[in-house]
């Protein structure tokens, strides 16, 4: 298992590059920076950067400011969170606890990542999707933007199922459940949504940096 999660690793890194690439993103960063700065009124000093860049992160990545939507907003925090807990306990299980029956914590808080990102997840895949909510479109309708969250999803529920039947047949199922899953998660970062997380706090920060200096 742990050279299963090396390569996923490997996966992520290699898909967020290649869509960086693919789609430009990237070099629009950098251009309209570029651009920014040649439109500035003012200079932005070091210190009112830090600051911009803590308020970043406080607004936009540790409490998601952007949504206007609480629901949407309460859903992505779930998510986001549960995710986070869930990776993290699953690295250290693996590689910290790979044999141990009692790894302290950990396994309480792996189930509390999953059962989080499933609670979040599913709250926005049936109730708050803007196509379905809005639109009227069935919720089992799928298009290549939703591989992220399908697939998200599924791990998180196998996951637990997993957990559930470990020692039954049943449990062996959700097991190869879980990894294709996971992987289908972490190998399709070029074609989902995966690596848009990673782009949306440096865009917002480069928007206050914009504001700022006029």
């Amino acid at each position: 298992m742990q050279i299963y999660i090396v390569v996923m690793f490997l996966l992520v890194v290699g898909g967020t590059i290649l869509d960086t690439i693919h789609k430009k993103s990237a070099k629009y960063f950098f251009e309209n920076a570029k651009k920014a700065e040649k439109n500035a009124r003012r200079t932005v000093g070091g210190g009112q950067k830090v600051g911009l860049a803590v308020q970043t992160v406080a607004s936009e990545v540790l409490t998601s400011s952007e949504f206007a939507n609480p629901q949407r907003r309460l859903s992505h925090l779930f998510t986001m969170y549960g995710f986070i807990i869930f990776v993290v306990s699953t690295v250290i299980l693996i590689f910290a606890h790979p044999t141990e029956a009692s790894a302290g914590i950990w396994p309480m808080l792996w189930h509390l990542g999953a059962a989080m990102l499933a609670f979040g997840g599913y709250w926005f895949w049936f109730f708050i999707r803007v196509d379905v909510s809005s639109e009227g479109k069935s919720w089992y309708k799928l298009a290549q933007a939703d591989i992220f969250i399908v697939s998200l999803l599924a791990t998180a529920t196998f996951g637990l199922l997993w957990s559930a039947t470990q020692g039954s047949t049943a449990g062996w199922v959700f097991f190869a459940l879980l990894l294709a899953s996971s992987t289908t998660l972490f190998s399709t970062v070029l074609w989902s949504k995966f690596a848009h997380m990673f782009f949306k706090p440096a865009a917002a920060y480069q928007k206050k940096i914009t504001r700022a200096d006029g």
